[in-house]
């Protein structure tokens, strides 16, 4: 019998996470070397609100998975205790406020609260996926840690970022002697924002030593972003080199494209020094470049924007082997990171721009994988990751 799983969301439209992520656990995930079949079954599902153009009943319905009222019953199947196998936890899209740093206020420390409730009192724990970043604030993504480590819970979150297509493949070894590096992302401070920082620290977290913690964060913009670029505050050298990397970009410089750039400047324990640069109006994709032993390396993270959106089928596979060895295949560690970082970069831009101290940061060490995780390794998606869905199954 496959392990039962339960989607905890938000809310479910065409292309939303919700679309992008559990719709695959019924129709397949398309890689490059094929469709692939879920080894698990998606056995409930919990919708905090419906959206008008919502495809989640309708799927839901065509797949015969029971929609149900609480969180809960989700996780119980209607019964008293915990009755399901692993969780995706997909706080991302809805009707919820922005708070005064421009934070979009999604539930997740509230819905994973209510999970772990039922862990707790079913005296048993399950592997749990959390999409994104772990919280809008940094208080409530540590409570979620640190719940997840007091009830012994297998914990993954994130972005699709790490596990997308790059051009060239770059994979920096454990122990890599990096002198420097800097993230390219582009869209919403916040939101694209934090994807950008989840580009930046899946391969910074393989310097020498590992991850050693942050000690302060600080967010820049406007001509502001030049300047510090041009004190070395950034390495203009390694931005261009990722910027580089990018096929689509117009003719032209950063600053002459760019109208308004933003900069998060990060500090670690260790005392190395990394960036990430939002180049909106120059760049419509991601990109990293790091220099090491005197040498620069660049790679683009390149999404599919289109199709299936399969660089979503690569997470949902790292998510079902999670599933079903009951070990993360990442360190949790990584978005507790740069939820951090990210809540402390808005706190910044909210405050003037000032440098924020993250002392509460500054002991998170963690070593990367040893395995790497499923991912492609081609430059562009092949195979089954170009093929839409069929009409009949369009959402």
């Amino acid at each position: 019998m496959s392990p039962k799983i339960a989607a905890i969301i938000t809310t479910y439209y065409s292309l939303s996470h919700a679309d992008v992520i559990p719709t695959k656990y019924m129709k397949g995930f398309p890689t490059d070397s094929g469709l692939l079949l879920p080894q698990v079954d998606l056995a409930s599902i919990y919708l905090d609100q419906i959206d008008p153009r919502d495809v989640g009943c309708q799927l839901a319905a065509q797949y015969n998975i029971p929609i149900y009222q609480s969180i809960r019953q989700s996780l119980t199947l209607g019964g008293k205790e915990l009755a399901v196998d692993g969780v995706l936890l997909i706080g991302e899209h809805g009707d919820y406020p922005h708070n005064e740093y421009e934070q979009h206020m999604y539930p997740r420390r509230y819905m994973f609260e209510q999970i772990c409730g039922v862990f707790a009192s079913s005296d048993r724990s399950v592997p749990i996926f959390c999409d994104k970043h772990l919280s809008y604030n940094w208080m409530d993504a540590r409570w979620m840690y640190d719940r997840a480590r007091e009830l012994d819970v297998p914990f993954m979150a994130g972005s699709s970022l790490p596990l997308c297509w790059r051009s060239p493949f770059l994979e920096h070894d454990l122990d890599a002697p990096l002198e420097s590096a800097v993230a390219i992302g582009y869209g919403g401070i916040e939101s694209y924002g934090f994807h950008a920082l989840e580009t930046l620290q899946c391969m910074i977290e393989r310097r020498t030593g590992g991850e050693s913690g942050v000690v302060s964060v600080q967010c820049l913009e406007g001509d502001d972003v030049w300047q510090v670029g041009d004190q070395g505050l950034w390495s203009r050298e390694l931005a261009e080199a990722a910027c580089g990397a990018i096929v689509k970009k117009p003719d032209g410089t950063m600053e002459e494209c760019c109208q308004n750039p933003e900069v998060f400047l990060i500090e670690h324990s260790d005392g190395f020094k990394s960036a990430m640069l939002m180049l909106n109006g120059y760049v419509g994709d991601f990109a990293y470049a790091a220099k090491l032993d005197g040498e620069i390396h660049a790679t683009e993270f390149y999404l599919q924007n289109e199709g299936p959106f399969a660089h979503f089928s690569y997470l949902s596979l790292n998510i079902e082997k999670m599933f079903l060895r009951g070990q993360p295949q990442y360190p949790v560690e990584r978005t507790l990171i740069t939820t951090g970082v990210l809540d402390a970069a808005m706190r910044s831009r909210y405050h003037g721009h000032v440098r924020i101290e993250t002392p509460y940061m500054a002991e998170i060490s963690y070593r990367s994988y040893a395995e790497m995780p499923i991912r492609p390794t081609q430059p562009r998606p092949t195979g089954a990751s170009l093929d839409p869905w069929p009409p009949d199954e369009q959402t």
